[in-house]
């Protein structure tokens, strides 16, 4: 095959490979990761048939793990950790130890060294995030407060993997591996006092890199984000907030050295809690998709299947730290941090497999040198035999919490205290979170409301006026427009009133209704005085976008200028007053 049709006969028999196994695991009640994991190994080097080019794979899954920290970052949500910070915290850091110290354990009695044993434990320690919002969904969990837990849990394991993934090539070198490929600093052989000086440049230049991204990030993207939606253009926004996730990410890497992954981590952090994070994440969230899929593929060509025959042993030992060792740790961890018994088994179950963050971790431990092959086969078939048995889990607790309910149905009063505590916590972030998006949704309404003209727009039409909309403000007395000004754009009016003067004519114009219109429809300069008649608001729309806007709605353009028309026929009788709601 030539080598341009690489790229296309990749992505094709991955794409189809990999809808077939989702389908076919969605019907078996399995999460579709599953699947993704099986077409990457049908079309990895270990099986029969059709090869896929393994390095342009690889390529193509370091743009899914680029989109997949931005998603990770862009669903962070600071106010829902922080309402279960708690149990969530101490329990995520303590169980990261714990679940290390099994896998440091394991390799230990396999011969590998201390870096592998980390690489190992590390992978084998955090679940996947993707697995575990499927399972809650499906089963209407997502919400509850043991829910909101079992989520907070895993952000705070997901943070740290994003500590680790920075670390880990600081330390490569201490830990007995090497640097990554092209990555700066000295070979191999270096002294424990040069290793730790790389580790402390790391941590300086991720330092400043976040620093930089908090402080300037919340001022600069959302302002560029603002300015591309003034365009109305869905396709420039999409380009816009790829550029934002791509950009920052290999900046990041060239400027201050650290991880694709961390750079696109913090893009997606920057505009999570801008008011741009849901159309951001609506409309990027296909190609997010798209390229997770194919790094899931990607990952499940590197999986040798004949670890199942040769290690059953070493297979059966990870499945069971993931499964049964973390679910004990987590469960006792829960339990001793004074929580009842149910939230204990919750996190217990969701914990009880691993996914995205343990791919990202190996591919970086084989990078570096500390893991070997063996290891990396290990964790995957441990990853997909976990997550085909998460559902079991979940059935496990379920029967459990059934019959402890029925042996003392006023439920488990240990730990009821510190759970009512929590759930009215989380109740108040649930609210702070609903008045945000009550707010945005009462400001999009508002506009329906108040200037009937705008009802022929829609939801999302409305949203992307809200946008283009400049706020302005009057006193009694102040000229608003003069007559023979060029038109700056047209105003409505959100509070107050204002009279216009036209041909020897007064008009008043209350609440609800707009003007400036004539003179951008005509093309010519102002014919008449607009004053403020007591304290106004004004919402403006600038000629640009008024021209812009009005060009794709002909049917509020005509209304506007049936309204203007009105309007010239009123200025040739006598006063008049309009007054709207």
């Amino acid at each position: 095959m030539p080598h341009e049709a690489n790229l296309i006969a990749t992505l094709s028999v991955a794409f189809v490979l990999a809808f077939a196994g989702g389908m076919l695991a969605d019907r078996l009640r399995l999460p579709p990761l599953v699947g993704y994991l099986m077409a990457g190994v049908l079309v990895g080097p270990f099986t029969p048939g059709f090869v896929a080019d393994g390095e342009l794979a690889t390529e193509l899954a370091e743009m899914g793990v680029i989109l997949l920290m931005f998603g990770v970052g862009l669903h962070f949500s600071a106010s829902d950790m922080m309402a279960v910070k708690g149990v969530a915290i101490p329990g995520a850091i303590v169980q990261i130890l714990a679940a290390t110290g099994l896998g440091v354990g394991l390799a230990s009695l396999w011969d590998w060294g201390l870096g592998a044993g980390l690489v190992l434990g590390l992978s084998l320690s955090v679940a996947s995030t993707v697995v575990l919002l499927k399972a809650l969904e499906e089963r209407n969990l997502l919400n509850t407060s043991n829910g909101r837990i079992a989520v907070g849990w895993l952000i705070v394991e997901d943070l740290a993997m994003v500590v680790a993934l920075v670390l880990l090539p600081a330390a490569a070198e201490l830990l007995g591996g090497h640097p990554l490929a092209g990555a700066d600093g000295h070979g191999g052989g270096g002294s424990d006092g040069s290793v730790l000086l790389t580790l402390a440049l790391t941590l300086g230049k991720v330092a400043i890199f976040a620093t930089l991204a908090l402080a300037l990030g919340p001022r600069v993207v959302p302002w560029l984000l603002a300015q591309v939606a003034r365009t109305g253009s869905r396709e420039l926004f999409t380009l816009a907030v790829l550029a934002v996730a791509l950009g920052i990410a290999y900046g990041s890497a060239k400027l201050f050295g650290v991880s694709f992954a961390l750079g696109a981590f913090f893009a997606g952090v920057v505009l999570s809690e801008s008011r741009f994070s849901h159309k951001a994440a609506a409309d990027s969230m296909p190609l997010q998709d798209a390229f997770s899929v194919i790094f899931f593929v990607s990952v499940g060509m590197l999986f040798d299947p004949s670890i199942l025959v040769r290690e059953p042993v070493a297979v059966a030992a990870v499945l069971l730290t993931i499964i049964v060792g973390k679910s004990i740790f987590a469960f006792g961890i829960v339990r001793m941090l004074g929580y009842p018994t149910s939230t204990g088994l919750m996190v217990s179950a969701s914990l009880a497999q691993i996914g995205e963050f343990s791919f990202i971790l190996v591919g970086l431990g084989m990078a570096l040198g500390l893991l070997p092959p063996e290891g990396r086969d290990l964790v995957l078939a441990g990853a997909l035999l976990s997550i085909t048995l998460n559902p079991l889990s979940f059935y496990i607790v379920g029967r459990i919490e059934k019959g402890m309910k029925a042996r003392a149905p006023a439920g488990d009063v240990q730990g009821l205290p510190k759970f009512l505590a929590l759930e009215q916590e989380i109740e108040r972030a649930r609210q702070r979170m609903e008045e945000k998006e009550r707010t945005h949704s009462l400001q999009v309404q508002g506009l329906e409301q108040t200037f009937p003209v705008l009802s022929r727009l829609d939801r999302e039409e409305l949203e992307r006026l809200l946008l283009m909309f400049r706020p302005r403000t009057a006193a009694p007395g102040e000229k608003v427009i003069r007559r023979g000004d060029r038109a700056d754009g047209m105003y409505f009016i959100s509070s107050g009133s204002v009279s216009v003067q036209a041909a020897g004519h007064t008009i008043k114009l209350e609440r609800g209704t707009f003007f400036g219109e004539m003179a951008l429809l005509s093309g010519r300069r102002r014919s008449a005085d607009v004053t403020a008649l007591d304290y106004c608001e004004f919402l403006m729309l600038d000629r640009r976008d008024f021209h812009q806007f009005m060009a794709r709605h002909p049917g509020l353009r005509a209304a506007v200028m049936e309204l203007a028309n009105q309007r010239r026929k009123m200025n040739s009788g006598t006063t008049t007053a309009i007054a709207t709601n």
